[in-house]
C-alpha cells in the first residue's frame, strides 16, 4: 500500500552544497512552492557534514509538512528520523532495506532504463521506482537514457514512478502525460532566481 505521504508532484533533490546555512536557506525557499517530497542528496561532503545537513534539512521539511527522503543511506535516514530513503543498484538488497525501514517509511528505488528492475523492486517492497535519465542531465552527464515508454508501462500497471534527469519546466509536461507520478528535479529549481516560484510551476502540472 502506498504511504499517505507519497503524493504526486515535484520531487525536489538537494544540490551539493558545503555550506549548511546556505543549503537550508535554499531548501526553505523551495519548499514554499509545496513539492510532494524532498530528498537530501550529497556526494561531496564528509559523513559528519552529511549527517549535520540531513538533520537540518529534515527539520525544515517537517516544519513545512513535506515528506523528507535521504539518498543512499538507510542508516542516515533512520538516524535523522527521515520519512524514507531512496536507493540505487549499489546500495544493498531491497528486501533487507525494506525490513530495516519498517512498513511506514517510504522506499524508492532507482531502476534506470530497466523495467525488470522495477518489477523486482516493487515485489521487494518499494513504494515507487525511478526511471532516468529522461533527458541529458547536468548532474550526471554520462548516465544512461531511459525512454518515456517506461513511464507509460508503470502507469498502465499501477506502479508509482518518478522521472529523473535533465527535467525542466519546459519538458516536464510530457513526462506527466506519459505517466510520471513524481518529477525529480535539482538544477531547474535550486538554480532558479526564485526557487519557490519555480517549484510552484511544477505543482501546477499536478492538479488536485
Amino acid at each position: 500500500m502506498r504511504p499517505e505521504r507519497l503524493r504526486r508532484g515535484l520531487y525536489l533533490v538537494t544540490p551539493d552544497c558545503e555550506e549548511t546555512p546556505m543549503l537550508v536557506g535554499l531548501v526553505r525557499s523551495a519548499l514554499r512552492g509545496r513539492p510532494a517530497l524532498l530528498q537530501y542528496r550529497s556526494k561531496l561532503v564528509s559523513a559528519t557534514l552529511r549527517a549535520e545537513q540531513a538533520a537540518a534539512v529534515g527539520a525544515v521539511c517537517r516544519d513545512a509538512g513535506v515528506a523528507f527522503i535521504v539518498n543512499d543511506s538507510v542508516e542516515l535516514a533512520l538516524a535523522v528520523g527521515a520519512d524514507g530513503v531512496h536507493v540505487g543498484r549499489d546500495d544493498g538488497d531491497t528486501v533487507g532495506i525494506r525490513a530495516a525501514l519498517g512498513p511506514e517509511r517510504i522506499l524508492g528505488v532507482s531502476c534506470y532504463d530497466d523495467w525488470s528492475a522495477a518489477e523486482a523492486a516493487i515485489a521487494a517492497g518499494a513504494d515507487y521506482v525511478a526511471f532516468g535519465a529522461m533527458f541529458p542531465s547536468p548532474t550526471k552527464p554520462a548516465t544512461v537514457r531511459a525512454p518515456t515508454s517506461l513511464l507509460e508501462q508503470a502507469a498502465a500497471r499501477g506502479v508509482p514512478c518518478a522521472a529523473i534527469g535533465g527535467i525542466t519546466l519546459d519538458n516536464a509536461g510530457a513526462l506527466v502525460t506519459a505517466g510520471a507520478d513524481l518529477l525529480a528535479v535539482i538544477s531547474d529549481v535550486f538554480g532558479a532566481p526564485d526557487p519557490a516560484a519555480r517549484a510552484e510551476g511544477y505543482r501546477a502540472l499536478f492538479p488536485d
